[in-house]
């Protein structure tokens, strides 16, 4: 019975899955999907350099720390870096004392808990305490910052056309799509997946930090620095990584030559 019914039962379910791919196709064709505002508008991110680019880059820290200001007086109010403690901080070049310091002075206190009364209370953050999260009541947490460019396709890219790719929404999209007018609360930006976020832009205005090195504080250089940054947070060991890298290539180069010299050496009398 099993022999007599299993080519039955294999050649149902190859006719199902034709007659499947071709009621699909035939859809497809007579009834081709519209176009969506999203699929017309939607830009891809701008082109990004980084120092950290490529196999041989390599974190530019002045960059960094550039990045990690605009991050504390501009993006801090609103997004946590909850997989980076302060500590962290000494990789871009910070003193301990200065890691103690920006986290003593850090605007979001650490939250604090006694077990034995129950009471809840603040505390000044220290440096091996995580970057504290925002929280508003009755909206929520805003989202995290620390893995963003790993989250996102382009990395880097997508956070500096997103911080600097606020714009009216345009007359020709309300024209083609006359039902997608921007909602009032939220803000249009092409490199945003359904074109329209909640945030407004953070980087409104030229000078809005000053920064130690002398470099000027452009909308376009803040949202270059803090997108290096976020690249640095989402993955602070990358210049290790590249190092053990072509340490391991180096290794297994050489091992292939001894491999292939110890060959030739062993079955030299055979050939």
């Amino acid at each position: 019975m099993v022999r007599l019914f299993g080519p039955l039962v294999g050649l149902f379910f190859a006719v199902a899955l034709l007659w499947s791919f071709g009621n699909g196709a035939y859809t497809a064709i007579t009834e081709p999907t519209h176009a969506t505002v999203e699929s017309v508008f939607h830009k891809h991110p701008k082109e990004l350099e980084l120092a950290s680019d490529g196999a041989f880059g390599r974190f530019d820290k002045q960059q960094l720390q550039r990045g990690f200001k605009v991050y504390q007086e501009v993006c801090a109010t609103c997004h946590s870096l909850k997989q980076i403690a302060f500590r962290d901080l000494t990789a871009l070049g910070y003193s301990e004392a200065e890691v103690k310091a920006i986290a003593k002075g850090w605007a979001t206190k650490a939250q604090t808990f006694n077990p034995v009364t129950g009471d809840r209370g603040e505390r000044d953050n220290i440096a091996s305490d995580r970057i504290p999260a925002v929280y508003y009541a009755g909206q929520g947490v805003p989202p995290d910052l620390s893995l963003m460019t790993k989250a996102r396709h382009d990395g880097g890219a997508y956070v500096y056309s997103l911080l600097t790719g606020y714009e009216e929404q345009p007359a020709e999209l309300l024209k083609q799509f006359p039902d997608a007018k921007t909602p009032d609360g939220l803000h249009y930006n092409p490199y945003f997946a359904n074109l329209n976020l909640a945030m407004p832009a953070p980087l409104a205005s030229d000078g809005q930090v000053t920064y130690s090195d002398g470099t000027k504080a452009t909308v376009d250089q803040m949202a270059q620095d803090v997108s290096a940054f976020l690249v640095w947070t989402a993955e602070p060991k990358l210049d290790k990584r590249k190092q053990t890298g072509w340490a391991v290539l180096g290794f297994l180069l050489v091992a292939t030559v001894l491999a292939y010299l110890a060959k030739k050496n062993v079955w030299a009398d055979k050939h």
